[in-house]
């Protein structure tokens, strides 16, 4: 009877550290100033990061942005897109890497390489932690909310 009782709080608490990390952060997704997108909702945000969609709703083409993969950000990030691990995503992008049909985003190293991309191509979009929001970059999706 005592076991049974305790698989429960086991459970939960495998799960409070995913939650924990997921609420430090804060994620918003950027793209340039002049990019013509204003607002895009989290279905197109998702189809835009696994592939499926290539285009702002607007029809202009998408450069999604992302870090690299033992990124805390990039882990933080597909945990509060997707709700599920990033290695999931690493392996959605394995099997579908070979197709030829679509690529993965594009990678960078640091949070300074990604802001400087967005702000240089208008076609670019990229998240970021709330609190790196610039002037060279537009909200256009808040995870946050």
């Amino acid at each position: 009877m005592k076991f049974a009782a305790i698989i429960p709080v086991f459970i939960l608490s495998l799960t409070m550290p995913v939650q924990d990390a997921r609420a430090s952060e804060e994620f918003v997704v950027v793209v340039n100033p002049q990019n013509p997108t204003s607002k895009i909702n989290k279905n197109e945000l998702i189809d835009i990061y696994m592939g499926k969609r290539t285009a702002f709703p607007g029809g202009s083409k998408a450069f999604p942005l992302d870090f690299e993969m033992n990124s805390k950000l990039r882990t933080g990030f597909y945990q509060s897109l997707l709700g599920i691990p990033v290695a999931r995503v690493n392996a959605y992008w394995s099997r579908i890497r070979f197709s030829g049909k679509v690529s993965p985003p594009m990678t960078h190293a640091d949070l300074p390489s990604v802001l400087d991309y967005v702000a240089n191509n208008t076609m670019a979009i990229a998240y970021i932690p709330k609190s790196a929001i610039t002037d060279n970059v537009k909200v256009v999706y808040r995870l946050y909310e």
